[in-house]
């Protein structure tokens, strides 16, 4: 039975996490979730229940969450430091620079809401910084899962890491894009589709609009190439120059501010090897990001299927124009 990436509706990436990390918590009495009075927005209110002896909430204390986190770290437990993105890497982000990273505690933090996941609450509760201000900090990874699976695997792969982690999510239900038995590594990107026209390179929930627009061009007869780059930091290299040299442009697209991402990290690499090929970055312009539900928000900046499709046709007629 072959599969067809998004024919089918999961649920939410921070739904999977919670199921996830009580069953990693229920095999090893050392896994322990912190949270910052986000039990329920983290969906851990079932953790909470079943294992409410490996559960610490310090209230709306992000700077606290993360200290009592690497204590913890340095004690030898496996810790999940759960917040809100984007005040746990804007008001916590001193705390993570040392606390964490600087001192090399396995600290695994989960941003959770991410994006514009709050929609209306409006900028100062979108985080849409989070990746370019953890990028230019030394000793942490950086994932996005795009849905379910993705989820699952960097959960499980994260309480085997030794080094410090952040994992972001969004809030709404993920359509399933890998089949089962899709291999996951941490750093390494997933080719969802093959394609040699267009290359998208797409991250978290960006990963399925990245799906439809390849499927628009398909029908305008072009070939598209999806990568599903759910390791922000370290980047897959490979895949980025892979595209590169096969495709005729490449596209890239991230809930996130254009400024630091994703498409900056992938335009570092190609500019570095003097890579000449049309590129564009798809994501947030610098500015305050206008008001509305998550959906409304990327149908405004282009982040839906026809928006992702327009970007690219239009990339791709600038290049023959010249």
């Amino acid at each position: 039975m072959s599969f067809t990436p998004g024919a089918e509706l999961g649920r939410t990436n921070l739904e999977v996490f919670a199921e996830t990390l009580l069953s990693l918590a229920q095999q090893n009495k050392n896994v322990a979730a912190i949270t910052s009075d986000s039990r329920g927005s983290g969906k851990l209110i079932p953790y909470a229940a079943a294992v409410p002896e490996q559960l610490i909430e310090v209230g709306i204390a992000e700077q606290n969450l993360v200290g009592v986190a690497a204590g913890l770290a340095s004690a030898g437990k496996i810790v999940y430091a759960v917040s809100p993105a984007s005040f746990l890497t804007a008001r916590a982000l001193e705390q993570i620079k040392n606390d964490v990273c600087y001192s090399d505690h396995p600290v695994k933090l989960i941003g959770i809401s991410a994006g514009v996941s709050y929609g209306a609450l409006g900028s100062t509760h979108h985080a849409i910084h989070d990746i370019a201000v953890l990028r230019a900090i030394n000793n942490i990874t950086i994932i996005v899962p795009a849905d379910n699976q993705e989820t699952t695997e960097a959960i499980k792969a994260a309480a085997q890491m030794s080094h410090p982690v952040y994992i972001r999510f969004g809030k709404r239900p993920m359509p399933h894009l890998h089949p089962p038995d899709t291999s996951f590594e941490v750093g390494k990107s997933i080719l969802i589709r093959h394609g040699k026209d267009f290359a998208f390179i797409a991250t978290g929930e960006t990963v399925y609009p990245a799906i439809k627009a390849a499927e628009e061009l398909e029908q305008a007869g072009y070939s598209c190439r999806v990568i599903s780059m759910h390791t922000i930091k370290p980047l897959d290299i490979d895949a980025v120059m892979r595209a590169a040299e096969e495709c005729r442009a490449i596209v890239t697209a991230e809930e996130h501010s254009t400024a630091g991402g994703l498409g900056e990290a992938c335009a570092a690499v190609l500019m570095q090897a003097k890579k000449q090929v049309p590129f564009r970055i798809a994501g947030i312009p610098d500015e305050y990001t206008m008001t509305g539900s998550q959906l409304e928000i990327f149908e405004h900046y282009g982040l839906t299927g026809s928006g992702l499709a327009r970007t690219a046709i239009t990339l791709l007629e600038n290049k023959i124009k010249e």
